[in-house]
């Protein structure tokens, strides 16, 4: 992750260049959050504040406070989620997993950090149980200091806490469960998380923890018609070397600059239509949800001609030693403008 660092109106050498100007002969600072998405392609917004910069044992992170989204977390240079849209992304990721299983009661998350994910799976009141499994207390903590929404999900005495490896805690327990979600940070080479985006893994880890008509669900990377390449496409292939039914799906989400993508698996087929999703949900989910509806995730789930094409077509299969990863890193960094 790159680090803060300051500039007086020439470059600053992460490829910002200010326009210097003086407002009654005084300086001004401007704080910004720059994103590199691809080689020669960046997503660069204004910060009011850097609240918080560090390093974990196991990734960098930082908490910026944004004009355009409010506060953001970023982890090892990619940012994760923003206040003002993280709710697009987390009900994408829970809901259309636990209403497709007829009685979800046990949950495991691998990830989920931030607390978000279990924010949305305590929602739901056929659920009695959720282990969130996150191999760094460091931001487990941080995040249950800084983001106060998802304290009351904290506090859940249905919520269970592991900090562990997900996939030794997966190997660990002998219990299955009826959903398991991968909230996992993209895989970046020399990150943490790529081999839970591994064939192996999902077939001899992942599946045999599933209960019967159990769902798998994960996060998987931009899902752009340029981007989709990167990950996207391989981890639905990947999965669909290993459970019978599968369906990848995505939503515009502002703060990522991109199309954002998941994919859902199962041995037991998705059968609900709009009508039957909107149903569930009047039964099982307590508040209205801002952004997923059934006719929200039809149309999630209609990709558009090119990425369908590219998802019927990939041979790729995500192993360890066959790996693809997210391009790109960002940097918080403040400029004098005089």
């Amino acid at each position: 992750m790159g680090d803060i660092s300051f500039s007086n109106g020439i470059s600053n050498g992460n490829g910002f260049h200010g326009n210097g100007h003086s407002v009654g002969g005084a300086q001004r600072k401007s704080c910004w959050y720059e994103e590199e998405i691809e080689e020669n392609l960046r997503w660069c917004f204004a910060l009011n504040s850097i609240l918080h910069t560090g390093a974990t044992q196991f990734q960098d992170i930082q908490l910026l406070d944004t004009k355009p989204f409010g506060k953001a977390l970023v982890i090892d240079g990619k940012l994760q989620s923003a206040e003002i849209d993280e709710f697009i992304y987390h009900e994408s990721l829970v809901h259309p997993a636990l209403l497709h299983n007829p009685n979800p009661k046990s949950i495991f998350i691998m990830g989920g950090g931030e607390g978000s994910t279990a924010r949305e799976l305590l929602r739901h009141n056929t659920v009695e149980k959720v282990v969130m499994c996150d191999i760094d207390e460091e931001v487990v903590d941080f995040c249950k200091s800084y983001l106060v929404v998802n304290s009351e999900a904290f506090c859940d005495p249905r919520l269970e806490l592991i900090i562990n490896d997900a996939r030794a805690e997966l190997e660990r327990r002998e219990e299955c469960y009826d959903v398991i979600i991968g909230d996992l940070a993209d895989p970046i080479e020399g990150g943490p998380c790529y081999q839970l985006y591994t064939k192996s893994f999902y077939e001899f880890t992942v599946k045999p923890r599933l209960n019967q008509d159990g769902v798998f669900v994960t996060q998987a990377g931009p899902a752009g018609v340029f981007s989709h390449t990167e990950v996207f496409s391989c981890i639905y292939n990947t999965l669909r070397q290993v459970f019978k039914y599968v369906v990848a799906y995505s939503a515009h989400i502002p703060s990522y600059a991109d199309i954002w993508g998941w994919v859902m698996a199962s041995d037991s087929p998705f059968l609900l239509n709009a009508d039957e999703m909107d149903l569930r949900m009047k039964q099982r989910i307590k508040g209205e949800n801002r952004f997923l509806d059934g006719k929200t995730f039809t149309s999630a789930s209609t990709l558009s001609k090119a990425v369908r094409k590219s998802l019927d077509t990939e041979t790729h299969v995500y192993t360890e030693g066959n790996a693809r990863f997210i391009y790109g890193h960002g940097t918080a960094y403040k400029h004098n403008k005089a």
